[in-house]
């Protein structure tokens, strides 16, 4: 079921009540208080983009496996894109990218029990109708600059969760690898030499040679050493 605000401080923080179960949806056309990865916040024009939450109740998925859920939701927003005829890649971890600008941000939160997990938020911003952003954005982009019209957010919403349920029943399936190969086949920048910058604030060179199962991303760098990054370990230099 869809849930409908005009204005919520964070969708995600909406979504962590009880009373929200598998594959509902909550949706602000506002968010007062909106989260990105690596602390970020969210910024978006009111009633112009879709800024949602989705519940899962992934009982049957372990833990270790739970950057599946990374995976099924970035494929989700690559296969709605495509539909409109946007062609996209996936910006590790879980960014939506149009060439070298950012059109979709997703945070995920999860909540465990034991070794499975219980509950995990779907946090996406989708930038759809603004076609003028803050100079605080370095690289923003949204479909209608993509493609010169309006969207209907109600309609992109639904293509959205239909290309969702269809991957999520995927995973419920443990057709893992089908859904492994395609996120590792839609990476940005994937098998080019490009910049980043480590944890420590050295930059280098390095190929990005695919992702693990449980999330490490595998960037090897000019000597042919390969070597696995998490999150916050490594950062992608746009401009090298």
């Amino acid at each position: 079921m869809t849930y409908h605000f005009d204005t919520l401080t964070s969708t995600n923080d909406e979504a962590r009540k009880s009373t929200y179960v598998d594959m509902d949806v909550i949706w602000a056309d506002m968010q007062s208080a909106g989260r990105g990865q690596r602390g970020h916040t969210w910024l978006s024009n009111k009633g112009e983009n879709l800024t949602f939450s989705v519940v899962l109740e992934p009982l049957f998925l372990e833990a270790s496996k739970q950057f599946l859920l990374s995976e099924i939701t970035a494929l989700s927003i690559y296969e709605m894109l495509y539909e409109y005829g946007i062609k996209s890649k996936i910006k590790w971890t879980n960014d939506i990218y149009v060439d070298n600008r950012k059109i979709t941000g997703i945070l995920i939160e999860h909540q465990l029990s034991g070794n499975f997990l219980r509950r995990t938020i779907l946090g996406v911003g989708i930038d759809v109708n603004q076609v003028c952003f803050p100079q605080t954005l370095p690289n923003p982009t949204s479909m209608k600059l993509q493609s010169g019209h309006s969207f209907s957010l109600e309609q992109v919403l639904e293509k959205f969760m239909i290309c969702l349920r269809r991957n999520y029943d995927s995973i419920r399936r443990g057709d893992f690898q089908t859904i492994q190969s395609k996120y590792h086949n839609l990476l940005y920048r994937l098998d080019e030499r490009h910049r980043f910058m480590a944890e420590d604030g050295k930059f280098f060179y390095g190929i990005i040679r695919g992702v693990r199962p449980y999330g490490a991303l595998i960037v090897e760098n000019d000597s042919g050493q390969q070597k696995e990054y998490q999150f916050k370990e490594i950062e992608f230099v746009l401009s090298d």
